[in-house]
């Protein structure tokens, strides 16, 4: 059975490591204030990637904790996913020339599909398109607002756009520990082409084990991070699991 990737994540809010409840900048737990010390406790628990989200970012529409990430970067190493406030191709370039590997594109996708595909043409296999939902809807803006488009609209409209991945976050979830939705997650996948990491929810070491069945339709990894600092899932017991 081909193996599922396990992403850990670091949330950034003002410099600081942290986790949202249902993407609510207002209900953050902060869980540490050294990013870089944070990767290399993933490093040494056999991560080879990394998700970043620069919250901040998310909500002002640009870079706001670049100094966090560059440390992490420089620190970790393994691969870097990174998302939060992208909406440039100018932010994707420099991005990727400061050593990201993949750069996720949510809130754009919707408002600036030729961000994606620009990006995705200059970069194949390094532009990851954020699929948030909210009941089934794309929610846009860090999760503030909700449009009229499904998820899997959506994610249709990127099939040709040489896009590495889709990233599905239930938004209902994120941060809640109420278990992954792996059902919506396996449905996602088994609709496009494009592999679909899962995010949002991820409560224990009982979602590893429930997603690894689908990696056959497409799931390609999952994120997890509130489960994590919370002593919840253990990252070396996930990865290996994930791997098989």
């Amino acid at each position: 059975m081909a193996s599922l990737t396990v992403f850990p994540a670091i949330d950034l809010k003002g410099g600081q490591v942290v986790r949202l409840a249902e993407g609510d900048m207002a209900r953050a737990t902060v869980y540490g204030d050294d990013p870089a010390a944070q990767a290399l406790i993933f490093a040494d628990a056999g991560a080879d990637w990394l998700h970043m989200v620069d919250l901040d970012g998310a909500f002002a529409g640009r870079s706001v904790n670049g100094d966090a990430v560059a440390a992490v970067i420089a620190a970790f190493p393994g691969k870097v996913q990174l998302g939060g406030g992208i909406r440039t191709v100018e932010s994707v370039e420099r991005w990727i020339g400061l050593g990201v590997q993949r750069i996720v594109i949510g809130t754009a996708a919707l408002t600036n599909p030729d961000l994606v595909r620009t990006a995705a043409r200059a970069h194949p296999g390094r532009v990851v398109v954020g699929v948030d939902a909210r009941d089934g809807m794309v929610a846009t803006h860090g999760w503030a607002d909700v449009s009229d488009v499904s998820v899997t609209d959506l994610a249709r409209r990127f099939e040709d756009a040489g896009v590495a991945a889709l990233l599905f976050t239930d938004v209902g979830r994120d941060g809640l520990l109420k278990g992954c939705n792996v059902h919506a997650t396996a449905a996602l996948a088994r609709a496009v082409s494009i592999p679909v990491i899962a995010s949002g929810g991820v409560a224990g070491i009982e979602d590893i084990h429930a997603l690894k069945p689908h990696v056959a339709e497409g799931i390609e990894g999952v994120i997890t991070g509130r489960a994590l600092y919370d002593g919840r899932l253990d990252l070396a017991e996930a990865i290996r699991v994930a791997r098989g």
